[in-house]
């Protein structure tokens, strides 16, 4: 993706012992009362391949499993946290995406804030796991939650027709720029095909020289062309890619951002990026929202959070 050092906040911790881990959960949690404060130290300091060892470890010494137990112990939205630390991190993506499209309503915008920021290989891993966890393609669930332009976007980025990373062709730049340009501002109306073939197929790299292209073709940005040309959830969707091209950690600065303001807080967003993006980029997440708005990831969170699923959230962004 972008050339940005990556900064996960969560990495696998040093001398790491599943045993003694798993005793020290176990004992958090028998007797009366739980000792969340030892849960959240343990399991906010591991990685999550480090986590799966420990359920390991606690099935085979106690005959136990270990998400179970700490569903029966733990509740609200401390226990969403915690139990979304406990499943692989492909795993709760697909859970994330079955959610949005069960019920009634789809929330179009998880769809596009996991599908759209993701290169090729990462959205492969997702769609292999949506069908092992749902016996459903991932695609022909979608294609029944969504309509038009925008779920032919989707169905494009899913069935994985993006050129790989190492792709990046600057003399056909211009020529795409003009195609997209052609297609937009330069016609009456415009042709959604050819954004959702441009935006689904280019890798990331050659899309970003294709938007800089593009402001030499037009005179602005891609985002105002889009803005102006594309409405609706094919317009997040396409607008959520240029982001994620140019820069993923203000993409999700921005949306943890949407998530606590105004009145309540869409807690679900919060824990899937802070839960997520933290052993990828969640440190350059916090520095983005710090330039972006001023304040600290962390004092945000502290305002809109309480109790122990604040305290895990803390852990997790790295906070005191």
């Amino acid at each position: 993706m972008t050339g940005y050092i990556r900064k996960p906040t969560v990495t696998s911790a040093p001398n790491f012992n599943a045993s003694e881990d798993g005793i020290a959960l176990r004992t958090a949690m028998k007797g009366f009362g739980t000792d969340e404060q030892a849960i959240i130290d343990i399991l906010t300091a591991r990685s999550n391949a480090q986590r799966q060892e420990i359920s390991k470890f606690f099935t085979q010494e106690y005959g136990r499993n270990l998400i179970e137990d700490l569903k029966s112990e733990l509740g609200g939205k401390f226990e969403d946290v915690i139990i979304a630390l406990m499943i692989t991190p492909v795993d709760f993506l697909a859970k994330q995406l079955h959610k949005a499209m069960s019920g009634i309503g789809t929330e179009e915008e998880t769809l596009v804030e996991i599908l759209c920021s993701r290169d090729n290989k990462e959205v492969k891993e997702i769609v292999d796991a949506y069908e092992r966890l749902y016996d459903r393609p991932l695609a022909e669930h979608m294609c029944s939650e969504t309509s038009g332009d925008f779920r032919r976007l989707l169905t494009l980025i899913v069935t994985g027709v993006r050129n790989a990373q190492t792709e990046i062709h600057p003399e056909r730049a211009r020529e795409t720029a003009e195609m997209l340009y052609n297609a937009g501002e330069g016609k009456l109306g415009t042709d959604e095909e050819i954004f959702n073939k441009i935006l689904a197929h280019e890798c990331f790299g050659q899309l970003r020289l294709i938007f800089e292209a593009y402001k030499d073709v037009s005179g602005r940005t891609i985002e105002q062309a889009l803005r102006d040309e594309v409405s609706g959830e094919l317009k997040h969707a396409m607008l959520a890619i240029v982001e994620c091209v140019q820069s993923p950690p203000a993409f999700f600065a921005k949306k943890l951002r949407k998530a606590m303001e105004g009145a309540g807080t869409d807690d679900r967003s919060l824990i899937r990026i802070v839960v997520s993006r933290s052993e990828i980029d969640l440190g350059n997440i916090k520095e983005e929202y710090e330039r972006l708005f001023d304040k600290t990831l962390e004092s945000s969170v502290k305002n809109e959070t309480s109790g122990d699923y604040k305290r895990a959230l803390v852990a997790l962004i790295g906070g005191a």
